[in-house]
């Protein structure tokens, strides 16, 4: 773990700081959270609009959610994925957000057996079927070389675009997360099986990744802890691949998660669990399933404020690299809690979705807490443009 100098104490979450070669105005990071403001796979105005708001609000980074590497990588419909149309609106956005003084970065990943979009060939590590029924496919060796290829030409296409970060979706069950985790990679070849091999894929990936970049751009990982599910990935493994990941040298930091969307979804978010709302949203069939299965598919988690940190700490005490403390922040004692640590950063969602101003005030000293009461109703708000539904129940018009 670092050590600051003696007598220095924790740093000044609000004062300067950098983050890999990028300097940053602070240690505030927005989280990706996925905006649903992408009908046409590509960046829109409402989605430039959406992240300028957070930059100007004093965020130090903003991060743009979720990217997929291919078409056959999204997650959910109105969703960019890495084509050429795409790069210019990742330039303009780019530019926008530097205009407020903040630095953008983007959530790079792969779905695989997480979402439901229309058309695509569902993969996973082996073969299998999502708790909706749709056949899960293995990927071939030639499968995963393929994916690999997407990740480094989705980060190249971010640095040209003048994207100061990557963060490589590692977790929530999506592809590389399941690689990583026992309940969904029984394979048999030289990606399955001990830690070394279900961490290989995640490990060419950083690889690629890192040399696509360049030296200009930041890289981090989204990293389950635990996949919060009976037979998934648990802390001593996922610390593991952590040692692994920061021996590679690729990583700038490795943001800690846990949970994910293919099973026990409020494992990551905690507090209500809104089964009416997200009924609703739902087509038909899906409709009536999640009815029936909502209390099992969503458990209720009383939220804690920081409630991923005491997971945390046995990586930070495990690990030198610099780490991102995500998961309940929302308060500033607990912004300095993570600090006095040893986080070297911590990434706000919900609580920057209801107050995007949220960063800049607590700096100011005019506020010392979110007001998102966490009832987790923006869950369901992410297929008609992620809000806080509270202050503004009307989906927006994607333009």
């Amino acid at each position: 773990m670092p050590v600051p100098p003696s007598g220095s104490g924790p740093p000044d979450p609000f004062a300067p700081a950098t983050l890999g070669p990028v300097s940053l105005r602070n240690r505030v990071l927005k989280s990706a959270t996925f905006e649903g403001m992408s009908p046409r796979n590509t960046v829109s105005n409402s989605l430039i609009e959406f992240h300028r708001r957070i930059a100007a609000g004093g965020t130090a980074m903003t991060t743009v959610a979720y990217i997929a590497v291919s078409r056959d990588g999204m997650g959910a419909p109105a969703e960019i994925y890495i084509h050429d149309r795409a790069a210019a609106g990742l330039a303009r956005i780019a530019d926008v957000v530097h205009g407020e003084g903040a630095r953008i970065s983007a959530q790079l990943g792969h779905a695989g057996a997480v979402g439901m979009v229309r058309g695509k060939r569902v993969v996973g590590p082996s073969k299998t079927r999502t708790i909706a029924g749709t056949a899960v496919h293995a990927i071939s060796r030639g499968g995963i070389d393929e994916v690999v290829g997407q990740f480094a030409a989705g980060a190249r296409m971010l640095a040209e675009a003048g994207f100061d970060g990557v963060e490589l979706h590692f977790g929530h069950h999506y592809l590389i997360s399941a690689f990583l985790s026992p309940r969904w990679n029984r394979r048999t070849d030289d990606y399955g099986g001990p830690v070394e091999n279900r961490a290989r894929l995640a490990r060419q990936v950083l690889s690629a990744v890192r040399a696509a970049a360049g030296p200009r751009m930041a890289v981090t990982a989204k990293l389950n802890m635990t996949d919060g599910i009976r037979g998934g990935l648990q802390p001593a493994d996922s610390l593991q691949v952590a040692r692994l990941l920061q021996a590679d040298g690729g990583l700038d930091a490795i943001e800690l998660t846990a949970g994910g969307s293919q099973a026990n979804q409020m494992f990551m978010f905690r507090g209500s669990a809104p089964r009416k709302e997200m009924a609703r949203v739902l087509p038909g069939a899906q409709r009536l399933g999640f009815r029936l299965l909502g209390r099992a598919l969503f458990r209720e988690y009383p939220f804690e404020e920081a409630y991923l940190l005491p997971m945390a700490r046995e990586f930070r005490a495990a690990l030198a690299m610099p780490l991102i403390l995500l998961g309940g922040i929302s308060t500033t004692a607990s912004i300095r809690q993570a600090m006095a640590g040893g986080f070297d950063f911590v990434a706000m969602g919900r609580a920057l979705l209801r107050e995007p101003d949220l960063v800049a005030r607590m700096q100011a000293g005019t506020a010392s807490e979110s007001t998102c009461v966490h009832c987790n109703k923006c869950m369901v708000s992410i297929y008609s443009g992620t809000r806080c539904v509270l202050d503004h129940p009307e989906p927006p018009e994607i333009e």
